[in-house]
Order: C-alpha cells, then sequence, then structure tokens
C-alpha cells in the first residue's frame, strides 16, 4: 500500500460513486492506472464492498439505539445464530469484556424496542442505550502511523 492507493482510497472513502477520472485529477494518476490500483486492492481485499447508506429516520424508524447483551451460560452459540435473522440489528460485535455482544439496532418506536428486548431475554441479559445524536458515523480508516 503506497501513499497513492491510500489517497485513492481516501477518495472512494469520502464518495464511491466517483469516477476513477475524478479521482486520478485528485491524486495525479489517469483514469486507467486508478481503476487498475482499485481493481488490485479489490482483489487483495482491500477494498472488501460499495454500499449506500441509508438514513434510518427517513425511512420510518424513530429509534436507534446500542443493545449490549451479556448471554447466559450455553446461550452464546445460539443468539450468534438467531442474531442474523433480526432486522432490526444494522451492526452487532462479539466482544471481550462484561457483555459478550454489542448490536447497533434501529426501531420504530418504543414498542417495537420492548418486544426486540422480550427476544433477547430468552438468550442472556440486556442493557440499552438510546442513541441520541450520531457523533462519528462510517468514519474513514486512515493510514496507520506507524
Amino acid at each position: 500500500m503506497d501513499q497513492l492507493n491510500w489517497q485513492i482510497l481516501e477518495c472512494l472513502q469520502e464518495n464511491a460513486r466517483q469516477s476513477f477520472a475524478e479521482i486520478g485529477r485528485k491524486v495525479g494518476l489517469t483514469s486507467p492506472a486508478v481503476a487498475e490500483r482499485v481493481k488490485k486492492m479489490e482483489d487483495n481485499g482491500v477494498i472488501t464492498e460499495y454500499r449506500a447508506f441509508v438514513s434510518p429516520m427517513e425511512v420510518g424508524y424513530q429509534l436507534k439505539a446500542i443493545v449490549t447483551l451479556s448471554a447466559f451460560m450455553g446461550r452464546l452459540k445460539p443468539f450468534l445464530i438467531k442474531v442474523k435473522e433480526f432486522e432490526e440489528v444494522i451492526n452487532c460485535y462479539r466482544v471481550t469484556g462484561n457483555e459478550n455482544v454489542i448490536m447497533e439496532v434501529v426501531l420504530k418506536n418504543q414498542l417495537h424496542l420492548e418486544k426486540f428486548i422480550d427476544e433477547l431475554l430468552h438468550y442472556g441479559e440486556t442493557k440499552t442505550h438510546i442513541v441520541l445524536s450520531d457523533v462519528i458515523t462510517n468514519n474513514a480508516v486512515k493510514r496507520s502511523k506507524s
């Protein structure tokens, strides 16, 4: 990963829909040279996917929450299978510490939250934190200084 690849990644993370020609103008390369570098980064697994980010509030979700789960003995593995079926979960992480899982969820209202938590109680103890506002979202991955 050289400096040019990092500059290309910065451009793509800022706006993945910009053309290779546009990126080339910013980083000092031709459009085909940018395309070749992007293809190599895709092939090497550096770039894993492109996606659109959707505003949950604009599509009918009124609540965003962070929910942690401390799984009951023997219930973690079944939960890790089940969590993939929950449409409310937009991000889920298995973590170290007192909790086993941290989820970011979107919900229509408080009743929806209550029903969601009731489903989780089969697997363990939960803690819920309602998100008031986003401070940083989808921050770009920067080049490591080490």
